[in-house]
């Protein structure tokens, strides 16, 4: 199962069977240490396919675009990547038979970088930032100006392309029919693709289901100011339009060291383990399960694996040369009322989520765009109100 799709294009003469090695990923549940006994939460783990969870808009994107005559057969790829999507458009070309180019900064590691070149594609590094975007922005430059360079080239565009999202129906299904009714589901967010489409799905099997996102901390997302950020793969330095923002309950952004402690408990106790999302997004969702009714069943979909982090998150130099190695995380969340109130520096929760393009810069209230939940102890209240009414099933 690797696409909702309805119409195949033939694939590259000897790769047709390299698309059927994505999805049916296994779910492992976390329990102790960031769970109590008895309590825990359901990972879905993505790092199981050859590249990640963005093999899935991967060849998805490439599908539909084929189908439609959007790229032309043998068409150069090129896309803004910070590496995961990278490695499912390598896939996709391998497949579908195009040549693909890769826009990165130099934040990328250089193992990804090597593995990358290996799976065929062509790594484009910018050197400077976009005086306001960012590193984002100035890929994103840079794809235009290749954009123009090669006849009959085409960008997925991931983070507005509606086809990165409905790319996730699988993995919505694969979630509902290995855990029947979920209550709860962490996403971590980024372009904003996997947390709109799985939670469009489940939404619509299980009216109820809370969305929870998880954001880090110096990312534009959710309202808070651009700053660097070490984190890769999630967070964002502009605004894309394919996160759903009335789809979430509550949002929490997350701090680099408490992804880096979280990742190596996980190792430690559960062997499966992966990157900073992975992290950011199971400290949150242990948190759920130590908060909501007992009973209360809470899905995380883990996005990658720990190979492409052997250097950053697993690797103790580098951790202290950048202040990672410090105590554990909080027991609990800074909690604000608003996405804007103030600058968040450490694992910050939210639970009032509005699209933060409807804000008034003034106020910081919402101008009718977005969720418009009322205030944070109401939304928390009535998350856990809905949990209890559910039954915790």
């Amino acid at each position: 199962m690797h696409s909702p799709h309805s119409t195949r294009h033939p694939s590259a003469p000897g790769h047709a069977d390299l698309a059927g090695l994505v999805g049916n990923t296994p779910l492992l549940h976390v329990g102790e240490p960031l769970a109590p006994a008895g309590r825990g939460f359901w990972a879905k783990l993505e790092g199981f396919n050859p590249g990640g969870i963005k093999d899935r808009p991967g060849l998805h994107m490439v599908e539909r675009a084929l189908a439609r005559g959007d790229l032309s057969p043998g068409g150069r790829i090129i896309e803004s990547t910070s590496g995961t999507l990278g490695l499912g458009l390598a896939l996709a070309g391998m497949v579908h038979g195009h040549p693909v180019t890769l826009v990165t900064d130099p934040g990328l590691e250089p193992s990804m970088t090597r593995l990358l070149t290996a799976y065929g594609a062509q790594v484009d590094v910018v050197a400077e930032p976009h005086p306001t975007g960012g590193w984002q922005q100035a890929r994103r430059d840079r794809v235009t100006r290749l954009m123009r360079q090669y006849e009959d080239s085409w960008c997925p565009d991931q983070y507005n392309n509606p086809d990165n999202t409905t790319a996730y129906t699988p993995l919505a299904l694969e979630l509902a029919t290995g855990l029947g009714h979920i209550d709860v589901l962490v996403c971590s967010v980024g372009t904003g693709g996997h947390s709109a489409g799985v939670s469009r799905v489940l939404q619509q099997l299980h009216p109820g289901l809370r969305l929870v996102g998880v954001d880090t901390i110096g990312s534009t997302i959710f309202g808070q100011p651009a700053r660097p950020r070490l984190m890769r793969g999630l967070g964002s330095s502009i605004y894309p339009r394919n996160v759903a923002y009335d789809h979430f309950s509550e949002v929490h952004w997350v701090a680099p060291g408490e992804a880096v402690w979280t990742c190596r408990q996980l190792a430690a106790s559960h062997y499966a383990t992966g990157g900073w999302s992975v992290g950011a997004v199971a400290l949150v969702a242990g948190w759920l399960a130590r908060t909501l009714p007992a009973g209360t069943r809470i899905a995380a979909i883990f996005p990658d694996g720990p190979q492409r982090y052997l250097g950053t998150v697993y690797d103790d130099d580098y951790c202290a040369a950048h202040g990672l190695l410090h105590s554990p995380p909080a027991a609990e969340p800074d909690v604000i009322g608003r996405l804007d109130e103030k600058e968040v520096t450490r694992w910050t929760r939210c639970t009032r989520v509005v699209d933060p393009l409807a804000l008034t810069p003034a106020t910081g209230t919402d101008t009718g765009r977005g969720t418009g939940r009322g205030t944070d102890e109401a939304a928390a209240d009535d998350l856990r109100s809905a949990v209890d009414a559910e039954g915790g099933r």
